[in-house]
């Protein structure tokens, strides 16, 4: 009996073209070469509400198996690097010294993260990362970088977005690089707390780009 493994992108592409075209579960899983149980764990834990997409899915997995690898960092090491931090070393720089002085990895992705849930719960970790300058604006003219078009105000959502009686209803944040050369945008599901966070293409309109990437455009905010 094959062994249960993570499936590729790649493979996640066969996945999806198989089940389209009608084959069941255990049928897909044999072309594949996987047992019947990956195949059931991916559409358990990776379809999202618009049905199975292997991009999303793709990007569901990599974030559940990040979070699981942070949770084996040591506090220790957590400590270590929000000193790093503070010091005004970007996740970028943090993870280079890490691996120049032969301590375990870390990736800045995992950095974001953390700095982003230390956001959440009041912290000011995040300060560390954002550019203080000022930036001039053309006379006349109306800062517009990284807003929503025909965004709604937070005051004009409706009323059961704030019960978080329904999944669905999505929060979006931006968290950008000390130096101003990189971009994370986070999306936290009101009512699981579900979280995923990815690197934006670039600095217009950031939030709208990870949100397509993931495959929710069509989710209220």
């Amino acid at each position: 009996m094959r062994a249960y493994h993570r499936l590729t992108e790649g493979q996640r592409n066969q996945v999806y073209a198989l089940k389209k075209a009608g084959l069941k579960q255990y049928a897909i899983a044999d072309q594949i070469g996987v047992n019947k149980s990956t195949i059931s764990r991916e559409f358990t834990r990776n379809t999202g509400l618009r049905g199975y997409r292997p991009k999303q899915a793709h990007r569901l997995a990599c974030s559940r198996q990040a979070q699981i690898c942070r949770t084996r960092i040591s506090d220790v090491m957590w400590i270590r690097i929000e000193k790093m931090i503070r010091e005004e070393l970007s996740p970028e720089q943090i993870t280079g010294h890490l691996k120049d002085i032969g301590e375990p990895s870390v990736s800045p992705e995992w950095i974001y993260q953390h700095l982003y849930a230390d956001k959440r719960n009041g912290g000011d970790l995040h300060t560390h990362l954002r550019c203080q300058k000022q930036r001039r604006k053309r006379y006349g003219s109306t800062e517009r970088r990284g807003q929503i078009k025909n965004r709604v105000s937070i005051e004009k959502r409706p009323a059961i977005v704030d019960l978080r009686s329904r999944v669905g209803d999505w929060e979006a944040d931006t968290l950008i690089g000390k130096q101003g050369h990189s971009v994370l945008v986070t999306l936290v599901e009101r009512k699981t707390r579900f979280t995923v966070a990815i690197k934006a293409r670039g600095f217009n309109l950031p939030v709208q780009h990870a949100v397509w990437a993931l495959g929710i455009a069509d989710l209220a905010f």
